[in-house]
């Protein structure tokens, strides 16, 4: 059985006097506060998401 990759995302920089649409995308991700992490499935949405809030976050492929 072939495992699922996963996406350790971790914000690293604060959304606030961004754009509010990046805030937005941040939530999204279920990203909360600053340095808390959440792993999500490597796909096409989740990375699209990634992409536009490439410079607050890190990610970590699992």
């Amino acid at each position: 059985m072939a495992q699922e990759k996963k996406l350790k995302i971790t914000l690293v920089r604060s959304p606030i006097g961004y754009n509010r649409n990046q805030a937005k995308v941040t939530e999204a991700l279920g990203l909360k506060k600053l340095n808390h992490s959440v792993v999500l499935p490597d796909n096409a949405s989740v990375r699209g998401s990634v992409a536009k809030v490439a410079h607050l976050v890190k990610v970590e492929e699992i």
